[in-house]
């Protein structure tokens, strides 16, 4: 008996014990989604520097490829994201059946309305209405891509805002920018959604036209029930509780989606899980309370669960997978709270057994309980250690090397 059918052994006697229902948690695990990123696969940087890796993909196709991978070894994200134009391919249609035979499948589109030079004071909120008529136009471009592909959601995040007072009138941005995501709106299909991701400063550093989840929601409400709000986890001030506008935006119906990553101070970027594990949990534990509640429930199941780092330093491929397997872990943990010991403690005042109750959930190790879904599923126990036992990389270094280095198209590359 291998090390870590023991400890399951023992957690699952242990869970059952605690009034777990050990099989629904593992039907659930097996069940979990998340989407990785096609240029969380390619060369990308810091401000200052692009470290090339030779083992990064160069083109959409290889970009698929290593994801097909990631999706091998965890068997938890079987759709890819796309950016356009980094991922403008002649056929959409052959990238899809290439993708589809290896295994995956065209995720999200997301819109580029931030590199070309004709957007240095913004695109949909430019004071130039041939800049933001380039703006929508490109934003309709990708519905196009999107239908075509199959792909239900559009990820929107715009740079634009402000470096110095006056540059702008501030109420005419949010005006422009209504108008051209309403017209993006009008053209989404029935069954297709639209989210709008904010970030509180950079590039803009006086005022962001969409600096925070407040200013995401009012757009989302004012278009209608098919636009929502994506969180990326990077993109809040320190200290903001990010658990609280999950658990708002599901209360309200607009939680549409995550950009899973982590920050230290400001940005993004890095590895989800790898700074607070704890807040993650959190965030999951939210999100698996509303599932249980009939009023938030259909919202909570149609959360769109997304990946979006540029591992600078770190390979590619295998910091996907360890992104992946701390999302399992986060969302194992939360899976494990005790909800009725937890409304009991909150209903009665009981602060330290409320806080308690959720500790016991996250300090459980959960590692073995999720090596024996994996095997359920077909896996290998320890997705990470089968990748760099696979031959893939040095596989993939001697033809990406020999074939040149290609740009990726992500900032710095």
């Amino acid at each position: 008996m291998a090390k870590f059918e023991r400890e399951y052994a023992l957690l699952a006697e242990r869970l059952t014990e605690r009034g777990v229902n050990v099989e629904d948690v593992k039907k659930a695990l097996k069940a979990q989604k998340v989407e990785t990123p096609s240029w969380g696969y390619g060369d990308s940087g810091t401000r200052f520097k692009v470290f090339r890796q030779p083992t990064a993909a160069r083109t959409a196709y290889e970009k698929f490829a290593d994801a097909a991978q990631a999706h091998k070894y965890t068997g938890i994200c079987p759709s890819v994201a796309i950016h356009i134009p980094w991922d403008k391919v002649p056929s959409f249609s052959e990238l899809q059946a290439y993708a589809k035979s290896l295994g995956v499948s065209i995720g999200a589109v997301n819109p580029n309305v931030f590199q070309d030079d004709e957007y240095k004071l913004g695109s949909s909120c430019n004071p130039d209405p041939k800049i933001r008529r380039q703006a929508t136009d490109h934003l309709l471009e990708c519905v196009v891509i999107a239908r075509e592909v199959g792909s239900k959601v559009l990820s929107l995040w715009f740079a634009d805002g402000t470096n110095y007072p006056g540059q702008d009138h501030m109420r005419s941005r949010k005006r422009r920018l209504h108008e051209s995501l309403a017209e993006m709106y009008k053209a989404l299909d029935p069954d297709m959604r639209m989210m709008i991701e904010y970030k509180f400063f950079e590039p803009a550093f006086y005022q962001t036209d969409l600096g925070d989840w407040g200013m995401a929601y009012t757009f989302a409400t004012k278009l209608g029930k098919q636009a929502q709000v994506l969180i990326d986890l990077g993109h809040h001030p320190l200290g903001t509780n990010i658990e609280q506008i999950v658990a708002f935006l599901l209360d309200e119906g607009k939680m549409g989606g995550f950009h899973f990553n982590s920050k230290k101070f400001g940005d993004d970027d890095l590895t989800v899980g790898s700074i607070n594990p704890y807040e993650l949990f959190l965030i999951y534990n939210e999100l698996v309370d509303g599932e249980l509640d009939p009023s938030t429930r259909a919202c909570a199941r149609d959360v769109a669960y997304m990946i979006d780092q540029s591992h600078n330093i770190k390979g590619k491929i295998e910091a996907t997978i360890q992104s992946l397997m701390n999302l399992q872990v986060a969302y194992a943990q939360a899976l494990l709270v005790d909800r009725k010991a937890l409304k009991a403690a909150q209903l009665e005042g009981r602060v330290v057994d409320a806080e308690n109750t959720l500790l016991d959930a996250y300090r459980t190790d959960v590692r073995p309980l999720l090596a024996q879904v994996r095997v359920e599923m077909g896996l290998d126990p320890d997705p990470l250690a089968a990748f760099r036992a696979s031959g893939y990389l040095a596989k993939i270094a001697a033809e990406r090397q020999a074939g040149g280095a290609a740009d990726s198209g992500y900032p710095g590359a």
